[in-house]
């Protein structure tokens, strides 16, 4: 079903990324020291490494290795790895240092083009790289509530299906990302669970293509973008992963995130004050999308790259026709408003 990650699985490289680098963290010391000041040699190598990432020039971070990293990523793998990271996050713009951890590591917030990523560069006696690994960087002094305390209602009218939702991966494959870890993925299905009409070739075909997407609660939009093309079935757009999109700011603080609207089909702008059940779009197929489908979820500041989720709970709703109260809804279960057409 229509996928979105707006971070670490918009593309293959990243999916590689999380796959092999969580093994480097094996060559790290496992001690802990509590240097608040950037070592030296540190600062040496992660100053050549950041020149030689920027200069494309793979070969040189190759040479920096030390042999066992040479041996876990040999050379074409480094040269695809920081060319696929170039072509998602482009140059590093600027590094800052924030803490020494597990011995040989220095921690870095690296920010790039194109967003900011948590840098870990851990070296040997000899200052050769033995580790690194690369995420999304995570503002630990950000408050985060465990759950939503705005009273929502559900994004849409009807009843929609569940596809993605949940606290764990086979429920949902969200709950990688510290952004989206707790999103809804969710489609229109008929009697026998299919989400399209006939063959499911077009756009229009599909129950949820065109369904009007409204407020949750009372807010100011922060951002809404609406120039983003719809895919055809099948295909996704991996640049503007999260297509179309609102985020909508209520009252408590909380980032309510919607994505893949429709393209052209926005109905609220930058700085609207927005009331509950206020229609905000239609669903489309946009961004990294093989299908019309919308992606919620709430996140605890208004910046996609650093947020972290936030827990939603739904006021009062109808799940598999039975009506329940304060709850967060799982994969398969069908949902509606209690009142239907809000």
């Amino acid at each position: 079903m229509g996928n979105i990650d707006l971070f670490d699985q918009s593309s293959s490289y990243t999916s590689y990324m999380r796959n092999l680098l969580l093994t480097f963290l094996s060559l790290f010391s496992t001690s802990t020291i509590f240097a608040q000041s950037e070592p030296l040699e540190h600062k040496t190598v992660a100053d050549s490494f950041q020149l030689n990432y920027n200069a494309a020039r793979y070969d040189s971070i190759f040479s920096m290795y030390s042999p066992e990293m040479k041996a876990a990523l040999p050379l074409a793998k480094t040269e695809e790895f920081f060319s696929g990271l170039k072509s998602q996050a482009g140059k590093i713009i600027k590094r800052k240092f924030v803490k020494m951890t597990q011995g040989t590591a220095a921690v870095y917030k690296a920010t790039f083009d194109k967003t900011i990523f948590t840098i870990n560069l851990s070296i040997d006696s000899d200052k050769k790289i033995n580790g690194f690994f690369i995420r999304p960087y995570l503002d630990e002094s950000q408050p985060t509530p465990p759950r939503n305390s705005s009273k929502l209602i559900l994004p849409f009218k009807e009843e929609w299906t569940v596809i993605w939702g949940g606290d764990t991966k086979e429920l949902n494959y969200h709950v990688e990302s510290a952004a989206q870890k707790n999103a809804f993925d969710l489609v229109i299905t008929d009697a026998s669970g299919k989400s399209y009409k006939t063959s499911g070739k077009t756009n229009e075909d599909y129950y949820a293509f065109g369904k009007e997407i409204i407020a949750p609660c009372t807010g100011t939009v922060v951002l809404a973008i609406d120039g983003v093309k719809d895919n055809a079935i099948g295909e996704t757009n991996t640049f503007n992963v999260g297509g179309n999109m609102v985020i909508l700011k209520s009252a408590a603080n909380e980032y309510l995130v919607f994505c893949h609207f429709k393209h052209g089909s926005l109905q609220v702008k930058e700085g609207q004050s927005i009331q509950q059940g206020q229609l905000l779009g239609l669903c489309g197929n946009t961004g990294n999308s093989s299908e019309p489908h919308l992606h919620f979820h709430i996140q605890n500041i208004e910046n996609i790259n650093s947020a972290t989720g936030v827990k939603c709970y739904f006021e009062t709703l109808l799940v598999n026709g039975k009506v329940k109260k304060d709850h967060s809804p799982i994969q398969q279960e069908r949902i509606m408003n209690e009142n239907g057409n809000h």
